[in-house]
């Protein structure tokens, strides 16, 4: 018992030193100026500052846009159809954070995750608890796509998320069979032609009831419909999402 409390300091001791040497030899960047930030830090405080939180506003009830008409429960995409998840969460509102979202997804700044999922914890964390959710899906990238960029950034951002939160990440799940024309540049019925066909089961799991879909911006919401509607095939009951940031209502 004592060998083993030992080891499991070391263990412990060993990884600060190597976080604390990893910081000085890879220092990192704040997420919104780029900028470097001191020993310890995430993030600038003036910088956090400039960030609109999702949460600062009232959002549809269904995908979580924020709601730009009064006296509405959704916003208007919501209002002309139907989702497949039963609603969504979002930490930003993307505009003030487009930037940093660009440099997470193609200019290598993993290392912006862990700061996102503290973020998410701080503001969403209570709710995200309280949907008990089995595990976390992040939305799948094409394996040549992932290839050629080295990573899949709903992925990073997902696995961080369950660090910090302490749930599951399965990335086994769902995949991507085909690659798909990039999303920005579609209609939103195109992007539902696009999106057909895309994303199969490969592992169905008995024991993932409550699920939630990870992805870094939130649109239409088609990518994770589709996702949802096979997802919906298996044992899952009840899917969210939960998005970096979302785009608000034309």
């Amino acid at each position: 018992m004592i060998k083993e409390n030992i080891d499991k300091f070391n263990l412990s001791l060993h990884g600060k030193v190597y976080d604390r040497a990893i910081s000085i030899l890879f220092p990192r960047h704040c997420p919104f100026c780029d900028e470097l930030v001191t020993y310890g830090q995430m993030a600038h405080e003036e910088c956090v500052r400039k960030a609109d939180y999702a949460d600062n506003h009232e959002t549809c009830i269904k995908c979580g846009k924020p709601l730009l008409y009064g006296n509405a429960e959704y916003c208007r995409d919501c209002q002309k159809g139907t989702h497949l998840f039963d609603f969504g969460l979002s930490l930003y509102n993307y505009r003030t954070v487009s930037g940093s979202i660009y440099r997470f997804k193609y200019e290598g700044r993993r290392e912006y995750a862990d700061f996102y999922a503290r973020e998410i914890d701080k503001h969403l964390g209570a709710k995200i608890r309280a949907l008990k959710p089995d595990a976390l899906i992040p939305v799948p990238m094409y394996k040549g796509k992932k290839n050629k960029r080295g990573y899949n950034q709903a992925e990073v951002l997902a696995k961080a998320i369950g660090r910090r939160m302490e749930i599951p990440v399965r990335c086994d799940i769902i995949l991507r069979t085909r690659d798909t024309t990039p999303m920005k540049q579609l209609s939103a019925s195109e992007r539902h032609v696009n999106l057909k066909k895309a994303f199969i089961i490969a592992k169905n799991d008995v024991k993932l009831k409550n699920i939630i879909i990870i992805d870094d911006i939130y649109t239409t919401g088609s990518t994770v419909d589709h996702m949802a509607w096979q997802l919906r095939k298996g044992p899952a009951s009840s899917i969210y999402v939960l998005s970096l940031a979302i785009g608000q209502t034309a």
